[in-house]
């Protein structure tokens, strides 16, 4: 696969967060944008760690157990997930990031330092998809936590509305993993306001334009439309592989405090290039709630009836191939 050349990409428009604010805030667009820095100026930005959220504890003093992640869900079989206790996870996390960080080289990551930090807006570049090739399938990965909701005093430590003016129903997910974990390509029926607090992640993002070339999957996700392209695979998937090689795409590489607005429909995968603690807020405004959550909860009632895509889904173990 080391000749493949894949789609490609641009990097993603890009300000800071003092420039946004000199230009009054952030107004609604139809593309990506990636604001640097605007995670530093919020409480979690020191207070957020592996270790500090490795110390939280329920108020009967009980430690903190959740679901993992195991596996990649957008692709192939959905495994039985992972009920494990969350703070030895979050310390190994913590000794592993100082280890990465000293072997960071110019060639780490689908765009090494060594390309992206000559890149200029506006010119077109191609991966490098042999970075994926170390990467060990199937890693445990704290997905989707909901952990605001567990620990509702954290939710103070993000001004998300400093960014996203306007009222709207949002709901927030946590991430946290080690490095050379993939998030598969799909995309998101709400806009996404994705937070970086600590670590490194590579998006790729397409927008909608790319859905012929996405090869859209029937795996049912309540939130998503998945794809059948594993990025990690692309050798074992020739018809795939070619399609994909005619999008283009968006490159943004997130660093520790950026935050990076994904709107609905736009096509995105993740590799993360270091352990990471990543918050995402998704929101609807109200008619894009009746415009796209009624259909999104009719398709989920008939999910659950069994009437609708049923033993190929996310949200279920699945213990065979895909119907």
């Amino acid at each position: 696969m080391n000749t493949y050349q894949g789609p490609a990409f641009q990097l993603v428009d890009t300000i800071s967060a003092d420039e946004l604010a000199a230009q009054g805030g952030f107004r609604p667009r139809p593309r990506p944008l990636l604001v640097k820095g605007a995670v530093k100026k919020w409480p979690a930005w020191e207070r957020w760690s592996f270790n500090a959220i490795a110390d939280l504890k329920h108020k009967d003093g009980s430690e903190v157990v959740t679901t993992f992640q195991n596996g990649l869900v957008e692709q192939g079989v959905t495994r039985q997930p992972v009920v494990q206790p969350v703070a030895p996870y979050l310390r190994e996390l913590e000794a592993a990031s100082a280890k990465i960080r000293s072997e960071w080289s110019a060639d780490t990551g689908l765009c090494p330092d060594r390309q992206w930090k000559n890149l200029k807006s506006g010119e077109k570049f191609h991966l490098n998809w042999a970075h994926l090739q170390s990467f060990k399938p199937n890693r445990v990965y704290l997905a989707q936590w909901d952990i605001l909701n567990e620990f509702p005093e954290l939710k103070n430590d993000f001004a998300i509305r400093s960014l996203w003016k306007g009222w709207r129903w949002t709901w927030e997910y946590v991430f946290i993993g080690p490095s050379n974990t993939v998030t598969g390509l799909h995309y998101d029926f709400p806009n996404n306001w994705f937070c970086q607090v600590r670590g490194v992640k590579e998006f790729l993002l397409f927008p909608p334009e790319n859905r012929p070339h996405m090869c859209e999957s029937k795996k049912y996700d309540w939130g998503a439309t998945l794809s059948d392209i594993n990025i990690s695979k692309l050798a074992e998937q020739p018809r795939e592989s070619a399609a994909f090689a005619q999008a283009n795409g968006l490159y943004a590489r997130c660093e520790p405090g950026d935050a990076l607005f994904v709107p609905k429909q736009t096509w995105h995968c993740v590799v993360a290039l270091e352990p990471s603690i990543s918050l995402a807020v998704f929101g609807l405004t109200l008619p894009e709630i009746i415009l796209g959550g009624g259909p999104s909860e009719f398709r989920s009632l008939l999910h659950k009836m069994h009437l609708y895509r049923w033993g190929n889904c996310t949200c279920h173990k699945m213990d065979g191939t895909p119907k």
